[in-house]
């Protein structure tokens, strides 16, 4: 009997329980199913979990919409004309404009269609779907609380809990869903806020003051730091920053917000300083806390961290045996990728199917703003601090054929080799479309490629690309 065959003979007998059908549960479950389990889960709000309804898929929705004026926005100096607007007939100001609601009802339709797909396929795999509020009854069994399936029991030999996290809100910022506004609920916005107030220059912060610039509001940007994105690549967001200015936008940097108020259509952010900026909405993006509380983790002997975030190792395990943990709940790291992956390696284990445990450094992320940063490895501030050895280089896009083509001004490619090997150890993209552009050194990391081995590959002439290539080349001289 092969392996695979001896793990499905195995799961046969197991039962697998999932509690949450994001990512991580649901990429669990249909890995459950593959190999033969009797799998159930348990989901509050819709398969596809946060990620599908209210955050990434709706989120990068809206984004490509935003996306698109950006680039009608700078389609004048590519020679197209807007003789429909309202400014000179070579400028596009006034010649197009958003539907707010039309964008915002297209954004939850694809994310309802996404959340059906998901149910579709766990369904075809024979997947049990419970609807309802769940939690731990021990370590062997999930129980139905509140919600259409309200008091349903789940025995299980197998639990996964995938329960994800919801917005962080300050004390004295509560949200009221019209002016005050998380990132779940911007999307119940009907008209494009005249002025809007975004707390935090984090990922989440970054993408939706990029996202409202680029459809139209007026957008201040309240950040605690000394820059945007404190947590990317300092390189990255200072050309991210500087082009938030260059577009309008107003960037308060070193400015932390104490208190938000709501005064009539009007909301006032009082800083830690005293200052106050007024604005017609406001969206807090402070973080998020994991959806752990009171749903039975302690009484089933899970260990969690002083934020709440459940204890897990490598290949996903808590510290209850035959309970595993995987998504934003664990704060591994918080990407809908990561958190699928940890779902799949939680099955793999526990049903003694082949397995590796989570690797994080071929991790790739991207920041979805315009121009957006994407990044996979080891960072420059790892290299400069000599926890890890490397060599760096940098090109920038302006000296790109394909990028000045597209009218591109900003970005970079910048690429990490280890010194005396060669070894990719990672890099960073700045550029449209830079998700798709970081692959190519996602595969080096992964497969520790040498800086040659990417240097001899061919790439189209010109493409963005090419300068992936190119920063190889030059890595390898500086080798010598």
């Amino acid at each position: 009997m092969s392996p695979t065959s001896a793990s499905s003979a195995a799961a046969k007998a197991t039962r697998v329980a999932v509690l949450g059908g994001g990512p991580g549960g649901y990429e669990a479950a249909l890995v459950a199913a593959q190999l033969g389990s009797d799998v159930t889960v348990v989901e509050r709000d819709g398969l596809g979990g946060s990620t599908v309804l209210t955050d990434v898929v709706p989120s990068k929705t809206l984004i490509a919409t935003a996306e698109l004026m950006a680039t009608v926005g700078g389609a004048s100096e590519l020679g197209v004309r807007f003789p429909g607007g309202s400014a000179p007939d070579t400028e596009p100001a006034g010649a197009v404009t958003v539907d707010l609601a039309r964008v915002h009802s297209r954004v939850k339709a694809l994310a309802f269609a996404q959340s059906m797909d998901v149910r579709a396929r766990l369904e075809k795999e024979g997947v049990r779907i419970l609807s309802g509020a769940g939690a731990l009854d021990g370590p062997q069994a999930l129980v139905v609380r509140e919600g259409e399936d309200e008091g349903a029991r789940v025995e299980a030999d197998v639990v996964l809990v995938s329960v994800g996290a919801s917005p962080r809100t300050l004390p004295d910022a509560q949200p009221d869903g019209e002016r005050i506004l998380t990132w779940k609920q911007v999307y119940d916005l009907t008209e494009l806020p005249e002025h809007l107030i975004v707390v935090g220059s984090g990922v989440t912060g970054a993408e939706f003051a990029n996202a409202y610039d680029a459809l139209g509001a007026h957008v201040t940007l309240v950040s605690s730091r000394d820059r945007v994105l404190p947590g990317e690549d300092a390189d990255a967001a200072e050309v991210l920053e500087g082009v938030f200015r260059r577009r309008g936008m107003d960037v308060m940097s070193r400015s932390r917000a104490q208190k938000v108020e709501r005064h009539g259509d009007r909301v006032v952010v009082t800083l830690a300083d005293g200052r106050t900026v007024e604005g017609s909405h406001c969206i807090v993006a402070v973080g998020a806390v994991p959806n752990t509380a009171g749903i039975g983790l302690e009484e089933a002997g899970v260990w969690t961290s002083e934020s709440g975030h459940i204890d897990v190792d490598k290949v996903s395990r808590t510290s209850a045996r035959g309970v595993y943990a995987a998504g934003d709940c664990t704060g591994v790291f918080p990407l809908a990728s990561v958190a699928a992956m940890q779902g799949r390696i939680a099955m793999w284990h526990a049903l003694g199917d082949t397995v590796a445990p989570l690797k994080l450094r071929s991790v790739a992320s991207t920041v979805f703003t315009s121009p957006e940063i994407a990044t996979v490895g080891w960072t420059q501030a790892q290299i400069d601090s000599g926890e890890a050895q490397g060599e760096i280089i940098k090109l920038p896009l302006s000296t790109n054929a394909r990028a000045k083509m597209l009218g591109i001004h900003d970005g970079f490619v910048k690429l990490f080799c280890r010194t005396g090997s060669g070894t990719v150890i990672g890099g960073v993209v700045v550029a449209p479309r830079a998700s798709e552009l970081i692959f190519p050194v996602t595969l080096a990391v992964e497969k520790r490629l040498n800086v040659d081995d990417v240097a001899h590959a061919f790439t189209i002439y010109p493409s963005l690309s090419g300068s992936i290539a190119e920063a190889a080349r030059q890595l390898h001289v500086m080798g010598e």
